[in-house]
């Protein structure tokens, strides 16, 4: 398979490491000078020249949109994967999208206890969801200035709500899409940075009445955690140690970094799309972080 990676940042340098690793010829896009031993300054000449059935997009999330509608101008038909969150805001895409699939790479989706957890939850009536995401943004990437990267700009489509949106995006692949949102969030720290670094959310979701949410850039140990309560089982999983408590029960395992990303990929490409993220799942996450922003602006419930 022939794939083009748009954007060489940290995550488009390891989306082109990983598909090379899974027998791709893998070509990128970027306006820059970079390391990678295939490149071509933008996406017109790479699909002329390279052909591909599989381009990720994976330059900054603000300029998303922009990649999408070009490749749908270029007629381009293989299979596109969008890195998260789709766009900075909700835009409404045409239905006579040229692609044979669109998916967004919420990649925690494959991670086993993930996996496992839905799993578990299956017949299960949740009674009530906490889950919790602290990432400290100065040693989140030590090589890069914080305060150039895209994740301390709004404008470039940054801040935990965003950046950290897996919690989102799980949350309704474990319990359905939400139905109203309360939330607080904002830039609370002394990071030096304008986009928000700390949110909480408040929600319902279609099989679970009472869902909470925290994400930080300010959690110098760096955690993420979801414990679940249902009318017959206490569940926790720690995604950092790689554990599943089922009440006194443990499940350990050792996750590779990669293997995520691995089978999310591996799933792409194969064209098995029951675990990826849709479109419309993509979509309406973006819908939730609307809402959770204009519940803080007007301090009250935001029903989808």
């Amino acid at each position: 398979m022939k794939a083009v990676v748009v954007g060489y940042g940290s995550i488009g340098a390891r989306h082109a490491r990983i598909l090379e690793e899974l027998g791709c010829t893998t070509t990128v896009v970027s306006s820059r000078a970079v390391s990678h031993a295939d490149v071509l300054p933008n996406l017109s000449q790479a699909l002329a020249d390279r052909q591909p059935g599989y381009v990720v997009i994976a330059n900054a999330t603000d300029r998303h949109l922009d990649s999408v509608l070009e490749l749908a101008r270029l007629g381009y038909a293989g299979t596109v994967l969008v890195e998260k969150p789709l766009f900075q805001r909700v835009a409404p895409l045409s239905q006579s999208l040229p692609f044979c699939g669109l998916f967004v790479a919420y990649n925690l989706r494959f991670h086993p206890l993930i996996r496992q957890l839905r799993q578990l939850l299956a017949g299960e009536r949740v009674l009530s969801v906490n889950a919790y995401v602290g990432q400290y943004l100065p040693t989140w990437r030590p090589s890069d200035d914080y305060r150039r990267s895209y994740s301390a700009h709004a404008s470039q489509g940054g801040g935990v709500l965003r950046d950290l949106s897996h919690e989102l995006d799980y949350l309704e692949h474990l319990l359905g899409g939400w139905r109203r949102v309360c939330a607080l969030g904002g830039h609370f720290s002394a990071l030096e940075i304008d986009s928000d670094d700390v949110f909480g959310l408040m929600t319902e979701h279609e099989r679970c009445p009472l869902v909470q949410i925290q994400l930080n850039y300010t959690d110098r140990l760096g955690r993420r955690r979801i414990l679940v309560n249902t009318d017959a089982h206490t569940f926790e999983v720690d995604l950092v140690a790689g554990r599943l408590m089922m009440d006194q029960e443990e499940t350990s395992l050792t996750v590779d970094r990669d293997l995520t990303y691995r089978d999310m990929h591996r799933a792409a490409l194969a064209g098995q799309v029951g675990e990826l993220c849709s479109l419309a799942q993509a979509q309406d996450t973006l819908a939730l972080i609307d809402a959770a922003e204009r519940s803080v602006a007007s301090r009250g419930w935001i029903s989808h």
